[in-house]
Parts: C-alpha cells; structure tokens; sequence
C-alpha cells in the first residue's frame, strides 16, 4: 500500500495522473483480514502469525516420494571449525559430494573461499552482487563438479536445493540472529535433504533456543519418515535431476563449440572467405526470419569468427 502511494504521489504532483488515482489502490492489511473468512495458507516455513490464525490447525507435508529423510545434525565445537570443516570437505569430495558453508560475515566468506582454493579444495563464494544468470551458472557448476564448495552468508535463496550436496557446514551456529534463527536453522539444514547421505554440522559453543528447536524438529520429523519408509518398504534414494543449459547457451548456442568445429575447417582465400561470409550472414537472415533462434544464433557465431579472419587479412601484423 505504501509503495503504490508513494508511486501515485510523484505521478499526481507532476501531472501525470488525476488526484482520483489515489482512489484506485490495494487493500491495507487490516482491511484485507476484515474480508478474510475461509483461508488455506501454504508455506514451507509458517511464521508466527499464520501459526497463531490457524489456532493449532496445522498440516504437515513432511514425507518424501524418494523415501528422504531430514539430515542428520551434528553439533561441533567453534574451536578450530575451519580446521574441521576443511577435514570434512576432503571426505565428501573423495566420495564425489558437493559442500555447502554458511557464515556470518562477507568478509570471512570471501577469506574461507580463498583459503579453500589455496589449499587445492575448489570453491566459489555466492553473494548478493552476483546477478540472477550468473547464480545459476555458479549452481549449474556445483552441480556439475567444476568446483566443491560453494560458501556464502544466505544460503536461503532460491535454486540451492542441490541433490548432489551431502554436506552443509553452518559455521558460529551459536551467535544469534536472524542468520542464525530457528526458521533460517531449519532452512539451511534442509539443503542437504535432497541427498540421502546428506548431513549437517553446526559449529557451536552453546545450545541456543534455535538450535534446540532445529534439532527437536529435524528429530521428529526423521522419526515419522523412518516409520513411514519401514512399514512401506521405501529405501532412500538421493533425487536424481538433470542439469539444465544456462539461458544463454539455450537461446544462443555454445560459441566456443561452433568456433572450435569451424576451426577445423579449411582455411579461406581473401576472395572464398567473403563470399562464405556473405553466405553465411544470408542464411542466418534467412534462420531468423523463419524463427529458427537457435540455428540463427550458431550461424551468428560462424560469421563473427569469420569476420575476425577477415580483418585478419585486412590488417596482418
């Protein structure tokens, strides 16, 4: 509501809009809960006041078709935990697996991540500069084995739900806070139940309320799924998901791929290589006229690396 007059204000002040503007706008959150009478809310992490609405009603969808179960949940001391965590790493890494490690701070995430590759593990650190595409190339990576570990402060976001991640490592699990809250806990330990070896080690001094709750949680929900895989015969299985091409190689192609293959070409007389030029910038008028994207797009490449050739020529060393 806010937002929406703070719009409408600037567009009446300067003319672009008629003061009845203000009239056309969304409901405020009182007036909206005044209108509500039957409600179904559906959220993987219900906050307080869903909970509290609901007056105990709760229904939870806490069995997997794959037989999953929440991660086991280690608790370890902060002394030493990037010693131990570095341990950990190398185990999963021999077993082919993918880590993930939260910290607190951008700083110590940026240092973890540098410290790591130095060491020979390999790691990319995620942080909020980075835009949408290239977020997902990084998670295709992981996904991928490019690299092992993949650090960061909010490990929350979309996209992180990795099935070949077996391990998630919440360093200063104990320093209260938003990051470190029981809904950010529960979150964060649920990364690595897409992988039926999945694990998590907390890396703490104290038992928080968070904690407490997060292991409480976690328990009772492995309780339930474990009897419920035992009377049906379920045997875990890790999620099996293929990964997907960037949007960039789906709607322009793998450059490099089509330059290498031309590469292996004949090499052009100055006369051949224009007229293949014109002939291949013709076909490529022609592809996306008729709407074929993909191949016009590979025939775009074709023609900049032959046109590289051509100011070659044009201009020798």
């Amino acid at each position: 509501f806010n937002g929406d007059q703070a719009r409408k204000k600037s567009l009446v002040e300067f003319g672009f809009r008629l003061p009845s503007a203000f009239d056309n706008r969304p409901l405020k959150f009182d007036e909206f809960h005044k209108m509500m009478n039957q409600v179904i809310y559906v959220s993987a992490t219900p906050a307080a006041y869903e909970l509290k609405e609901s007056e105990g009603e709760v229904v939870e969808q806490i069995i997997r078709p794959t037989g999953l179960l929440d991660p086991m949940i280690e608790i370890r001391s902060l002394e030493g935990q990037v010693d131990d965590c570095m341990d950990e790493i190398q185990k999963i890494k021999k077993k082919n697996g993918r880590v993930l490690v939260t910290t607190l701070t951008k700083k110590l995430s940026e240092d973890l991540s540098n410290y790591l590759n130095e060491v020979g593990v390999k790691a990319k650190y995620l942080h909020s500069d980075i835009d949408t595409l290239e977020r997902v190339k990084i998670i295709k990576e992981l996904r991928q084995g490019v690299f092992d570990v993949l650090v960061g402060i909010n490990l929350l976001r979309e996209g992180l739900d990795i099935p070949e991640v077996s391990l998630v490592a919440i360093l200063d699990a104990d320093k209260e806070g938003f990051l470190r809250s029981e809904t950010a806990l529960v979150q964060t330990c649920g990364r690595a139940a897409r992988n039926a070896q999945g694990k998590v080690i907390l890396y703490a001094d104290k038992m928080t309320k968070a904690i407490s709750n997060t292991i409480a949680i976690t328990e009772q929900r492995r309780k339930i799924q474990k009897a419920y895989n035992e009377e049906h015969g379920i045997i875990p299985q890790t999620v099996k998901r293929q990964t997907i091409e960037s949007l960039s190689e789906t709607f322009f192609g793998k450059e490099s791929e089509v330059i290498e293959q031309m590469e292996h070409e004949n090499i052009y007389q100055p006369k051949e290589l224009s007229k293949k030029i014109k002939s291949v910038e013709n076909q490529m008028k022609k592809a996306a006229k008729e709407y074929r994207f993909e191949e016009a797009a590979k025939l775009r490449d074709q023609l900049k690396y032959l046109q590289s050739l051509e100011l070659i020529e044009d201009h020798p060393i």
